[in-house]
């Protein structure tokens, strides 16, 4: 079954020496069939030299962050299956076969390989304590079809990967993919796998107080984008709350006694409630351009065919238009 399909083993990469080679080589073992490929962001500890050893293709991404490796990957290559892991080691190439397994029998767009105790694996409680909080926020506010949004085994069909916006720049980018299937109301799938510790050299790139910082911001945009009116309702409703606090006082004395002594207050919770009121109103006419921007992604995603069209390159690469023959005089 897997031989007739196109399968692109995707691995972004930064400093990752010491786990690379063994990575790409388990890829192979698990996937004999896929094209490997290894992008690099401006390591410094001979990385790329040892993908390349390995046998995968190595292509550089000079942009910093993983955001803008992914979105170089998906823009570059063309395949019918895509199998995004990491190089550290933590996720097992053996279980390859077993997303893209679920990926067909189950016709999803993308399945995630969800961690299985990464509290007591992951070796970084910071971490683990970070990712049950952004779970249970996005749980909240986008949908329940994840339980394990920041994990980076994932496989997606060629649907997902060419109608995926891919605007993040850092580690963010696993939330927008989660986003960007929840919004489209995409068929996804969990498969619960084991995760593993990083091996001895290795170290995380992730920082929990930074990272976690720019993954909080990122919650925010996507939901002005995807749900404008229940980000606009909640500022409105502290506005509102607020107007109403100031209010309230000034009102109490104006019905005992019939005057306002605090004219200067009841300027400003009129001014608060007047900011509400154009909070709500922002919400409610952006929800209704979410909605029809929304509608576009989904028509662009149906016009994609779930395999590619046959012929065309496996591979990135630049095509060179040779001149054709003349045809000779009589």
């Amino acid at each position: 079954m897997f031989d007739q399909l196109d399968i692109a083993v995707l691995l972004p990469c930064y400093n990752e020496a010491s786990t690379i080679g063994q990575v790409v080589r388990d890829f192979r073992a698990a996937l004999p069939s896929a094209r490997i490929y290894v992008y690099d962001n401006n390591s410094i500890d001979g990385t790329p030299l040892q993908a390349m050893l390995a046998g995968a293709t190595v292509v550089r991404e000079r942009r910093q962050g993983k955001g803008h490796v992914v979105r170089r990957m998906f823009a570059d290559i063309d395949a019918d299956i895509y199998v995004m892991s990491d190089g550290d080691g933590t996720y097992s190439p053996a279980d390859a076969e077993d997303l893209v397994r679920t990926l067909l029998t189950e016709q999803a767009d993308m399945v995630v390989g969800t961690r299985r105790d990464i509290r007591v694996e992951a070796g970084r409680q910071g971490h683990a304590f970070g990712n049950r909080i952004f779970n249970i926020l996005y749980r909240s506010i986008f949908g329940t079809d994840f339980s394990d949004i920041f994990s980076g085994y994932r496989a997606f069909s060629r649907r997902f990967v060419k109608s995926f916006p891919a605007v993040s720049n850092g580690f963010e980018i696993e939330t927008e993919m989660s986003v960007h299937a929840s919004r489209l109301k995409l068929p996804v799938s969990e498969l619960e796998l084991d995760y593993g510790r990083r091996p001895e050299g290795s170290h995380s790139k992730l920082s929990t107080v930074r990272d976690g910082a720019k993954i909080l911001w990122m919650f925010a945009m996507l939901m002005k984008e995807t749900r404008p009116f229940a980000f606009f309702g909640l500022i409105g409703a502290a506005f509102l709350s607020a107007s109403l606090l100031f209010m309230a006082p000034v009102l109490i004395e104006y019905f005992e006694t019939g005057l306002v002594p605090r004219l200067p207050t009841w300027v400003l919770s009129m001014a608060l409630m007047l900011v509400a009121i154009m909070l709500f109103t922002a919400g409610l006419i952006l929800d209704s351009v979410s909605r029809a921007r929304t509608e576009q992604l989904r028509i662009h995603y149906m016009t994609i065919a779930r395999r590619r069209p046959h012929g065309d390159e496996k591979s990135p690469a630049t095509l060179v238009s040779l001149p054709q023959p003349q045809a000779r005089k009589a």
